[in-house]
């Protein structure tokens, strides 16, 4: 008998195990496959703290204020980025260097204008830029850009190293990591679960569901119904350059993210869909790549010259209403979500610290209301 069992492998696994097992809990932590095998360690890295401009222009200003409780969700978690360094005594290569959006067109800038307004009402400090600030702010952004906003908090950590350095850290704390069991059936008995998997069965006191786009399938087993999807996206790495791109970079045109690593490599993505073969696993789509490709060249016309060396394609969870899933069931006590669509990565340290709060029974350290996230 395990007091928690963590389900999920990804960033909100391990930063859920690695703080229960900080406090002293016994905790196991199961994932199907490989540690950090899925979205987590196939997304670009980028940290994300303000409202993203394509739902925003999509859905409009009644979905963005219903989204802002969030912002201060992301924002504590980039807190948490911060510090989990030192914590972890490991290098995530996190840095702030902010994220700027530019415009190419009047109405696109005024959309960048009342969508900072809102962020700015939620304490997010936004700055907007006109034609000459943003080309002293990011010179290296093509002068047909009219302007834009700069959103200090934003930046970017290495995908590759960070869940499985919360991992190891959880591990050296008393944890329990185990690959290779994924879960098949979820039985609640008396005031315990029965977890069946593919390499034999736990019983647990409390669960945490931290399965990523698999997690509605968790959560079902135990009675819960939630919105959860999955979409097959894609992004694009160059060879090693000299430092050009400072900021993470988005368009108001078109979808984007563009950052550029400590290494020197450009990762150049914007949730562009990929396709799914016979067998449904993601495969790389030409058309979005030329595409993405091309709104990268409109913004940054310098890396015309630099050679992409890999595409892939990846599976994301979201919801419609981009709010994080946060707590626990109703149907099911004892059994915690901890699911955070589309800005996974960016909220993995949120979501395991609270979460790993809530499980205990505990206040979260947070300042703000957690209502808009409850399953």
């Amino acid at each position: 008998m395990v007091d928690v069992l963590v389900i999920g492998g990804g960033i909100a696994g391990c930063t859920t195990a690695w703080y229960l097992a900080s406090e002293g809990v016994d905790v196991i932590l199961l994932e199907k496959g490989e540690l950090n095998g899925l979205a987590s360690g196939s997304n670009a890295g980028s940290l994300h703290a303000q409202i993203q401009h394509e739902p925003y222009v999509e859905y409009g200003a009644n979905w963005s204020k219903r989204f802002l409780p969030a912002l201060s969700f992301y924002a504590y978690s980039i807190d948490l980025w911060l510090k989990a360094e030192s914590a972890l005594q490991a290098d995530l290569e996190v840095s702030l260097d902010g994220g700027l959006i530019v415009a190419e067109t009047g109405q696109q800038m005024r959309n960048i204008e009342s969508k900072a307004e809102l962020e700015q009402q939620a304490g997010l400090a936004t700055v907007l830029l006109d034609g000459a600030a943003l080309r002293e702010v990011a010179p290296y952004i093509s002068q047909d850009m009219c302007g834009g906003a700069l959103c200090p908090l934003e930046g970017k950590a290495n995908p590759l190293v960070a869940a499985p350095a919360f991992a190891r850290a959880a591990k050296g704390l008393g944890g329990k990591i185990l690959s290779g069991h994924e879960v098949l059936n979820i039985r609640r008995r008396k005031n315990e679960f029965v977890v069946e998997t593919s390499n034999g069965t736990f019983q647990a006191r409390r669960i945490v569901n931290a399965a990523g786009i698999n997690a509605g399938v968790l959560a079902a087993m135990v009675g819960g119904k939630l919105p959860i999807q999955a979409f097959p996206i894609q992004l694009s790495v160059t060879e090693p350059v000299a430092p050009v791109v400072r900021h993470l970079v988005y368009s108001a045109e078109s979808m984007l993210t563009l950052k550029q690593t400590r290494a020197g490599t450009i990762l150049i993505g914007g949730g562009w869909p990929a396709i799914s073969d016979r067998n449904g696993r993601a495969q790389v789509s030409a058309e979005s790549l030329s595409r993405n490709l091309a709104v990268a060249l409109r913004v940054v016309p310098s890396l015309a010259d630099v050679n992409i060396v890999r595409s892939w394609a990846a599976v994301v969870n979201g919801t419609r209403d981009w709010l994080p899933i946060i707590g626990e069931l109703n149907c099911a006590p004892g059994f915690f979500m901890n699911y955070v669509p589309w800005m996974g990565f960016t909220g993995g340290p949120a979501g395991g610290r609270i979460v790993a709060s809530l499980v205990q029974g505990k206040a979260p350290p947070v300042d703000f209301d957690l209502t808009p996230f409850s399953p």
